[in-house]
């Protein structure tokens, strides 16, 4: 079983291309930010990620190790995730937050097979209730993911701007002919 990690700044279309592979009947993991930040707003904190970086990175943090750690249990070739352990890593640098020891740890210790970087697209772009990013602010970002996984030592795959379609086969097609 591989691991393909979907990852980027935010508003690339990492879940649109997920949710494709998910209806070509791919396994695929969603991203496990949003559900963090939909529960703390329902708490009352706006953006958790701004105001309690450390608590928001520990919930993630956890998330995506259990996303990691199910993937041994299900039987397939290729299971899609959205975003990884290293976007922690990423994301703290773009914000100048301490990472975590348990954090740099657990990017080495949980690895992933392919890593699929989307890249700025202006077009697409759009705020939401998650994303407060402007998309300077998202080009940023992405520059600081990429950096971040190539500094890990993975090869990083740039998605062509392209249909949802097209984007979706050009993933499958490195996965399944590597």
């Amino acid at each position: 079983m591989k691991r393909i990690l979907l990852t980027g700044g935010p508003g690339t279309g990492k879940t649109t291309v997920l949710q494709h592979l998910k209806d070509r009947g791919h396994t695929c993991f969603e991203e496990v930010s949003r559900a963090i930040i939909l529960e703390a707003q329902e708490n009352g904190i706006e953006q958790l990620y701004l105001t309690h970086p450390e608590a928001f990175n520990n919930k993630l943090l956890k998330g995506r190790i259990q996303q990691h750690l199910d993937c041994e249990t299900i039987n397939t070739d290729f299971i899609f995730l959205d975003r990884g352990i290293p976007d922690i890593i990423a994301y703290n640098n773009y914000i100048n937050v301490a990472n975590s020891n348990s954090a740099i740890k657990a990017t080495q210790q949980y690895l992933y097979d392919f890593v699929f970087v989307f890249p700025p697209w202006k077009d697409i772009y759009k705020k939401d209730n998650e994303r407060y990013e402007t998309y300077e602010e998202a080009v940023k970002i992405y520059e600081d993911l990429k950096k971040t996984y190539l500094n890990l030592g993975y090869e990083v795959l740039e998605i062509p701007i392209d249909t949802v379609n097209e984007r979706t086969n050009y993933i499958l097609n490195i996965v399944e002919y590597s």
